[in-house]
């Protein structure tokens, strides 16, 4: 690999390459190789901190804008640990030219997202570049949360658990699909996105101890599934009957080609649980939303690869995404 390809941000084969291969080689510690979502900070005791960039085009899409997803997406990566998010800072870099009232519109949505799931916004940074150098607004958001529940982790995942989704899956990536100017689909479609800091909480209030949970953003189910099944060494089986998608998406992803397991979601998470926790589980996440389905368990076979059985028991690998799937989506 001599250069940086799109592909190296779609969350599949190459982006973990990049991760792995070059990053974590640099950057080597412990914390950072768990390669959580969040990372928690042990001599701070019940602190995790993340950081995350966004880059969505277009930049306001049906169920959300930049603003809302740059929320939702660090204060969901804190509560895949099972951090409840505190604190977020907000940078923004701008380009020249950019509508102040479309500024306002987007920072609102963060705003919003932030009082809602009580998290303050208490530093930032903001920098201009001129017209070209950046499309319209591009912005990070860092987090800090309050561990509830400690050791939830690929470190924890052991044959026997029980995989769940909280919503049906793909619509954060079939409505980035539909709004881009090369397809122009039309659809009523609704992003995901949204905070999962009220859901997650409920789960541990509930007192369902998480092995592991992970919000399947660039990917999708797919990324998520395979990362879990190499950490762990152990094989996935999920059944895709109790994978829910919806019409829409299905659609979207017959038309262009596409795997719905694959497309991206920025509300939707997946949760692995002891089998004596999965029903109790289930209930509270089809509180929150009715698509919510237990998909599949872990089994003891150690072949670090996931499998997808049909409604008629065939059986096929699932592998990771590979290639530049979808670039931008977050």
């Amino acid at each position: 690999m001599k250069n940086i390809m799109l592909a190296h941000g779609g969350g599949g084969v190459e982006m973990n390459s990049l991760i792995n291969d070059i990053i974590f080689e640099i950057f080597d510690n412990d914390i950072l190789k768990r390669a959580d979502d969040s990372a928690v900070l042990g001599e701070f005791k019940n602190l995790a901190f993340s950081t995350d960039s966004f880059v969505v085009d277009p930049i306001k899409f049906n169920g959300g804008d930049i603003g809302k997803i740059a929320a939702c997406g660090t204060i969901n990566d804190l509560a895949m640990v099972g951090a409840s998010a505190k604190y977020l800072s907000c940078a923004v870099i701008i380009e020249e030219g950019l509508d102040i009232q479309t500024l306002k519109d987007v920072l609102n949505s963060l705003a919003n997202i932030c009082r809602d799931s009580d998290v303050k916004v208490v530093c930032g940074d903001t920098k201009v570049v001129p017209r070209g150098k950046c499309d319209k607004i591009f912005i990070n958001t860092s987090g800090v949360g309050e561990i509830l529940v400690p050791n939830i982790g690929v470190n924890s995942l052991k044959s026997g658990a029980r995989v769940l989704l909280s919503s049906d899956i793909g619509r954060h990536g079939g409505v980035i699909l539909a709004s881009r100017n090369e397809f122009e689909l039309q659809s009523e479609l609704q992003s995901d996105c949204k905070s999962l800091k009220g859901v997650v909480n409920a789960l541990i209030s509930a007192g369902i101890k998480p092995l592991c949970m992970r919000d399947a953003t660039r990917g999708g189910l797919s990324a998520v599934l395979n990362e879990w099944a190499v950490a762990s060494g152990l094989e996935i089986l999920v059944h895709e009957n109790k994978i829910n998608v919806c019409d829409e998406v299905q659609g979207i992803c017959e038309l262009l080609g596409f795997e719905p397991y694959e497309l991206a979601n920025e509300g939707t998470f997946v949760v692995a649980v002891d089998e004596c926790d999965a029903q109790k589980t289930l209930e509270i996440l089809k509180s929150f939303d009715e698509n919510a389905s237990e998909i599949g368990e872990i089994l003891d076979s150690k072949n670090s690869r996931v499998i997808i059985q049909n409604a008629y028991k065939s059986r096929r690998f699932l592998e990771p995404p590979k290639g530049e799937l979808l670039p931008r989506i977050c």
